[in-house]
């Protein structure tokens, strides 16, 4: 994982996410990734009060979400941050899922579209926003090794 990554979120395996396997069931690792573009959302001023004010939020577009290791009970995670790409309405980001060791759990790339709440269209991050986003932990030329991936049968 790049070094730039930055810690957005930390949470433990809640009870109702454990499935019949005695671990972590693989629709909670998207619930946790999703309370990350929230935390994400917070950290560049889209919090309740933000979405409110700029009428403005984001939208997820794609997601390839990539399972490394079981997660129990109860046990403590931590989403880190590292901004693949940006343009004037897009983010292209990169969570990565850890336990207490530091260990990957999982990995989710995502697409994020901001979205004018009036018209339900793309639109433009507004200023503010832009700027906060202008200092997010930016990957540059050491993208994680899983981003970028595409989902194949590898042959011979």
């Amino acid at each position: 994982m790049a070094a730039q990554a930055e810690t957005l979120y930390r949470t433990r395996v809640a009870d109702a996410w454990v499935d019949y396997n005695g671990h972590m069931n693989d629709a909670e690792y998207a619930r946790v990734f999703s309370l990350a573009v929230e935390a994400l959302m917070d950290r560049i001023g889209l919090d309740a009060a933000g979405r409110a004010r700029y009428a403005y939020t984001l939208y997820t577009l794609e997601t390839h979400l990539c399972y490394c290791r079981e997660v129990h009970r109860g046990e403590p995670l931590r989403v880190a941050l590292t901004l693949l790409d940006s343009d004037a309405k897009r983010l292209h980001v990169f969570f990565t899922l850890h336990d207490a060791e530091g260990n990957t759990l999982a990995t989710s790339e995502q697409m994020l579209m901001g979205i004018d709440v009036a018209s339900g269209r793309p639109a433009g991050f507004p200023e503010a926003v832009a700027a906060a986003i202008a200092l997010l932990p930016r990957a540059g030329d050491d993208w994680p090794s899983a981003a970028g991936r595409r989902i194949a049968i590898r042959r011979g």
